[in-house]
């Protein structure tokens, strides 16, 4: 529950306010100090198989468990493809879209201005009707991508990040790597003018291959900064905040306990 006192509106929070939004996945919130800060946008950037789309439903599903409305944008996979991959850990979504508390959308990008402008005009009206407190745009990279000049796709990102922030909605990006630079999104703009970034990564060891996770940051609270073992599983995202490397990325690497 929200404290009423940190309520500026009917949708935003008081910065003030230390106001929580969970993730939806075990160790995660602990990393986090207890969920995202209201409010914020959260980028995940991560390479193929790290799990960023499962990770962006499991925290749509945790809001819609909880009563609250969220927004799903899809810039490449079909709308049927999510609802299967809900499907696959569990989670109904189809219940929550016919009752009117979740809209899954997918944008059409052979029409770049038309679907940059529907973006910006309609997406706070939207957010308004639903009551939504959460949203997903999966994925950030492919809208950046929509546009060639760089110039233009900050003016675009930074724009949509306007709209979003003064909808006072907590909202959760994925961005794809970039393969030049593994710790920075393909577009290199993103994680700079979010509010926090996750970054996801597939490790190869001597003896298996090993998904990690770090927050990079997250303005405004003290949080975890060391990256930890997390696994995909039928239940979705489990993060091991109690492990910890003990050898740099990039290398070789052991797991302990702290």
């Amino acid at each position: 529950m929200v404290d009423s006192k940190c309520l500026m509106s009917e949708r935003s929070y008081n910065k003030n306010c230390n106001v929580r939004v969970s993730s939806g996945i075990l160790g995660l919130d602990e990393m986090l100090g207890g969920g995202f800060p209201a409010g914020h946008i959260i980028v995940v950037v991560g390479d193929a198989g790290t799990g960023k789309t499962t990770l962006a439903l499991q925290y749509v599903i945790e809001g819609l468990t909880e009563g609250e409305s969220a927004i799903y944008i899809s810039i490449e996979e079909e709308k049927e493809s999510i609802i299967s991959t809900a499907d696959s850990y569990g989670w109904n979504i189809e219940k929550y879209i016919k009752n009117k508390k979740f809209a899954l959308l997918k944008l059409d990008l052979s029409d770049i201005k038309t679907t940059a402008r529907r973006v910006k005009n309609e997406l706070p009206e939207l957010i308004r009707l639903f009551g939504a407190k959460r949203l997903v745009i999966d994925s950030i990279t492919l809208f950046s991508m929509m546009f060639n000049d760089p110039i233009e796709r900050r003016i675009r990102l930074t724009g949509l990040n306007k709209v979003i922030k003064k909808a006072g909605i907590t909202s959760l990006y994925t961005a794809e790597i970039d393969p030049d630079n593994p710790i920075h999104s393909k577009d290199g703009i993103i994680e700079f003018s979010a509010d926090g970034m996750l970054f996801m990564q597939q490790s190869e060891s001597a003896r298996d291959i090993e998904l990690i996770m770090r927050i990079v940051k997250m303005r405004r609270i003290q949080h975890d900064r060391l990256y930890r073992p997390y696994d995909i599983t039928e239940k979705g995202i489990v993060v091991h905040s109690g492990d910890m490397l003990y050898h740099n990325i990039g290398k070789d690497f052991e797991f302990g306990k702290e």
